[in-house]
């Protein structure tokens, strides 16, 4: 059982007065929360803040009704209890609100926390895994501030993609640096801002292992100088240093990346600082875990999403509609189109996918494991495969949808079912009713 309370507070975030935030069990951000595959986790989630907001878990492989979606909404004062068998791979998923039309608001307050998924195939790894020491979660967030320490959250007509910071917040810290102990430290990266993607690198250009990606471990490290994440995305990588040097992570400008998105800036976002002394080095194995792409053959349906603007198809979210119904059981290829001059991204709850091609070539070696959500710079064709398994619902739903934050709030963002065999997958013989569903009761 996890205690989580939403929560108000203040934080010193480095401006001329302390800024009010909101936070899960503490004044902003939340707790890292742990749990073994096959492990049956249940939370209590108390909002104590002044709205209605949800939790979702980001990544999740779960039933409908404890997603946290938009149609659980926690009013304030009352307490959800969701409950599930965690079923998935060793993974670095994370939880934020996702309130319809309130998402960026909440998330850009502060309410954010990493959700760790440990299994044995993981376990058996020699990789670095003492957590804080040399395996570090790194909540990467950009803010902006008023003269009065408050945040700023407003944006320009130049900013129609949503809010650009130009403070960087690493798990909700202002300048930070890591005091390195060991030679060899494990990284996990999560792009929570709202809008900014990032093209993390060392500034001295060193190389690092890519070990994971958005649902688990790759199949092998891969060696790169930089990885692009955007919002939502989360990689882990593996990185070596020598006693006594210091060396900052930055994010330089991304291919494809929208400067109205903030993609073209240079940033430093940590500073790692290397004792006299290290600990031991770890070598990283040559293969880390088998994770098998879906059998294009045996795929069920295709299904087409152009994004454009604050919509999807054409269509703007609507809490009543079903867009999609999807057969449990079945494997799909979903083909996500961005055709206007913005820069999106596609989150699907529920299913971790493979990418299968990025504008008709294989996708880049990191971008080869399983994944919850891809990045889509202008122009870009993806073609995603998926496999629906474990959880089927007539009545609540899963999203899908740009996380770009005000995307999403704005509109770009659909609904789907996944359904028993033998039911009806036309969306039209389905609506729903916003309710708050099972699992609530009053504080």
């Amino acid at each position: 059982m996890f205690d989580l309370v939403l929560q108000a507070g203040r934080s010193d975030l480095g401006q001329s007065a302390v800024t009010p935030t909101w936070g899960i069990n503490g004044a902003m951000l939340g707790p890292t929360i742990r749990a073994t595959r096959g492990e049956h986790v249940r939370l209590q989630v108390t909002n104590k803040i002044s709205e209605a907001s949800t939790l979702h878990w980001h990544g999740m492989h779960l039933p409908a009704v404890m997603d946290g979606g938009p149609h659980q909404m926690i009013a304030p004062g009352d307490t959800w209890t969701p409950e599930w068998v965690v079923d998935q791979p060793a993974a670095t998923l994370w939880y934020h609100p996702h309130p319809h039309g309130q998402t960026a608001e909440h998330v850009y307050r502060g309410l954010a926390g990493l959700f760790i998924i440990d299994d044995p195939a993981e376990a058996a790894l020699d990789l670095p895994r003492t957590y804080g020491i040399d395996d570090i979660p790194l909540i990467v967030q950009d803010r902006k501030f008023h003269d009065d320490g408050t945040l700023d959250m407003s944006t320009s007509f130049m900013q129609a993609t949503g809010i650009i910071g130009d403070t960087i917040l690493v798990n909700g810290a202002p300048t930070p640096h890591f005091d390195v102990t060991t030679h060899t430290i494990r990284l996990r990266i999560l792009n929570g801002s709202n809008t900014r993607p990032y093209t993390f690198a060392f500034e001295d250009h060193r190389a690092f292992h890519v070990i994971a990606t958005d649902g688990g471990l790759l199949p092998r490290g891969v060696a790169l100088d930089n990885i692009p994440l955007s919002p939502g995305e989360r990689a882990e990588i593996v990185v070596t240093f020598t006693r006594g040097e210091q060396v900052r992570l930055q994010s330089g400008p991304t291919v494809g990346g929208d400067r109205l998105a903030g993609g073209e800036d240079h940033l430093d976002i940590i500073q790692f600082r290397a004792a006299d002394q290290l600990g031991g080095l770890t070598r990283i194995p040559d293969t880390l875990v088998d994770m098998p792409v879906p059998d294009e053959t045996v795929v069920a349906r295709t299904r087409d999403f152009e994004l454009s603007g604050y919509s999807i198809n054409g269509r703007s979210m609507d809490m009543s509609r079903i867009d999609d119904v999807v057969t449990l059981g079945d494997t799909e290829v979903w083909t996500i189109l961005n055709v206007d001059g913005q820069t999106h991204n596609f989150h699907i709850h529920d299913v971790q996918f493979h990418i299968l091609d990025i504008d008709g070539t294989e996708p880049p070696a990191h971008l080869q494991g399983r994944k919850d959500t891809v990045w889509m710079p202008h122009g870009k064709r993806v073609r995603l495969i998926m496999e629906f398994t474990d959880h089927a619902s007539d009545e609540t739903p899963y999203m899908y949808h740009c996380h770009m934050l005000r995307h999403e709030d704005n509109g770009m963002m659909g609904q789907f079912l996944v359904v028993e065999p033998g039911r009806s997958t036309d969306p039209a013989d389905y609506g729903i009713s916003p309710v708050t569903g099972p699992g609530h009761h009053h504080g």
